[in-house]
């Protein structure tokens, strides 16, 4: 059961990841009147990988550790992703 837990949960993470890399990449070279939304649209998908990550620790399937460090960045990119949403808004 945990196999399949940290599996499909492990695959769903991978996808959300993909997701957040290709909205950024595509915010990166939108037009300035839509970056906006694909910034919107990718702080979305961190929102969701966040809430993933913390199922992999509430279910205890990989490393505290490796948790606390993958919310570590998580963090750090959701900064980041906050701090162009607003400088991209006030252009």
């Amino acid at each position: 059961m945990i196999k399949r837990w940290r599996l499909s949960l492990g695959t769903s993470i991978e996808k959300s990841i993909l997701t957040l890399l290709e909205q950024i990449i595509m915010a990166k070279n939108a037009p300035k009147p839509m970056k906006a939304a694909f910034l919107l649209k990718a702080s979305g998908t961190l929102e969701v990988l966040i809430l993933k990550i913390r199922l992999l620790l509430e279910k205890k399937l990989v490393n505290e550790t490796r948790v606390f460090q993958l919310q570590s960045q998580t963090q750090e990119i959701g900064r980041m992703l906050g701090g162009w949403l607003k400088s991209s808004q006030s252009q």
